[in-house]
């Protein structure tokens, strides 16, 4: 029998929950297997014997915070890894998550696309940061006159700097995937491959890493 990502999403707007529980149950890798509308009501699963894999979770939200339930559940639940979906993109709240514990952090214009892949590469021990975060936080790094270059010891082919050109300018894997007429599937597999290749963690750490070794412009 398959196993599945078993995912809880924690969001308090019933019209945004019930949009992502259609769009990630039509996945056959995830099944969603509990909702809730805040971090008190993702604890009292919990405790009812509720095991997911991954908690997807906005920040806003009332009685518990998505901040501050990331902070108990990396105390009381540290096997469940945690991604935060949100309309929030200032760095101020994406470093509170990550240094709260989450795995990873979306914005929700995102596309599917990238939720899946996003909950997909946390269960495999990496973070995942979406495009849209990354470029702003490249953005701030690339202005720092004080940050440092690293040495470049890596083989990256010409099919790999078509695909990190394209990821740095904030296309997702499907369309990467039709811009150079391959599969979505081979595309994440060329991200992860870049991400191993580089010793990199995450989309923004990867992207940073190339543009300051000049692997793209």
């Amino acid at each position: 029998m398959k196993n599945h990502i078993k995912v809880l999403l924690a969001e308090d707007h019933t019209i945004v929950r019930n949009g992502i529980v259609a769009l990630l149950e039509k996945e056959e890798d995830i099944k969603i297997i509990a909702e809730a509308k805040n971090g008190e009501e993702v604890l009292s699963l919990l405790e009812s014997g509720v095991a997911p894999d991954v908690i997807l979770t906005d920040i806003n939200m009332p009685d518990m915070n998505g901040i501050e339930l990331i902070s108990t559940l990396k105390t009381n639940y540290p096997q469940i890894k945690t991604l935060v979906l949100t309309m929030l993109d200032d760095e101020n709240h994406v470093n509170q998550a990550l240094n709260a514990g989450a795995h990873g952090y979306l914005l929700k214009n995102v596309n599917i696309d990238e939720i899946i892949f996003a909950i997909k590469q946390i269960t495999k021990e990496y973070k995942y940061i979406c495009t849209g975060i990354s470029l702003n936080l490249l953005a701030l790094a690339s202005s720092n006159p004080y940050s440092q270059k690293i040495k470049l010891d890596v083989d990256i082919s010409k099919r790999e700097i078509e695909i990190l050109n394209l990821i740095a300018q904030g296309f997702t894997n499907s369309e990467i995937a039709d811009k150079l007429f391959t599969s979505k599937r081979t595309i994440e597999g060329n991200r992860q491959n870049l991400l191993d290749k580089t010793g990199t963690k995450n989309t923004a750490a990867l992207i940073n890493f190339v543009v300051r070794n000049k692997i793209i412009d």
